[in-house]
């Protein structure tokens, strides 16, 4: 009898968790590449394909974009990696696939990881669907003229200091200057 009801009961578990591995199991994610390799301030793409493999349309999915912090002490706010994370995915054909593009802003230095997820719209308690982690290595870019200021930074206070010289030569009288010294040139 204790046979029995053990096996009713794995029987009933696995029914159960049935209706969730069959809609992850229809559903694939892919990435269009495996890593990513910028710098700071930058902005890349990755691009995903969302195929179903199931035997009916696949209907009412939202797809989310992740982004996470591959090592410690460097914080991830997605919001400010992309603005658009989400999106309501119209329905994919059996068969089909619908494929859609993630702009991204590289705002920190430093490694993560970059995934794209697959949920029922309804918000049925189901595992989702995710694709490859794409990591990305964002350099942390250093540079001598931020934000193009060199030139100034170098070129006002060279043509102040070009304007003071010639100010001074000019009140010594140098010929160059269009004043004469005062003295009368002898013949």
């Amino acid at each position: 009898m204790t046979r029995r009801i053990l096996v009713a009961c794995i029987a009933v578990a696995v029914v159960a968790g049935a209706p969730a591995a069959a809609a992850s199991a229809r559903l694939t994610v892919s990435v269009d590449r495996a890593t990513v390799a910028t710098k700071l301030g930058h902005t890349f793409v990755i691009s995903s394909t969302i195929t179903n493999r199931g035997p009916t349309p696949a209907a009412g999915l939202i797809a989310h974009l992740n982004v996470l912090s591959l090592g410690r002490g460097l914080y991830v706010d997605p919001e400010d990696w992309s603005s658009h994370r989400t999106r309501y995915l119209q329905p994919i054909a059996v068969g089909g696939s619908i494929t859609l593009t993630w702009k991204l802003a590289a705002v920190n230095a430093g490694g993560l990881g970059v995934y794209i997820a697959v949920l029922p719209r309804s918000g049925r308690a189901v595992e989702p669907t995710t694709g490859p982690v794409v990591h990305v290595t964002i350099a942390d870019r250093r540079t001598l003229d931020a934000g193009g200021i060199l030139p100034l930074a170098l070129g006002l206070p060279a043509l102040l200091a070009l304007a003071m010289v010639s100010l001074r030569l000019a009140r010594r009288g140098a010929p160059w200057a269009g004043h004469s010294s005062g003295r009368a040139l002898r013949s």
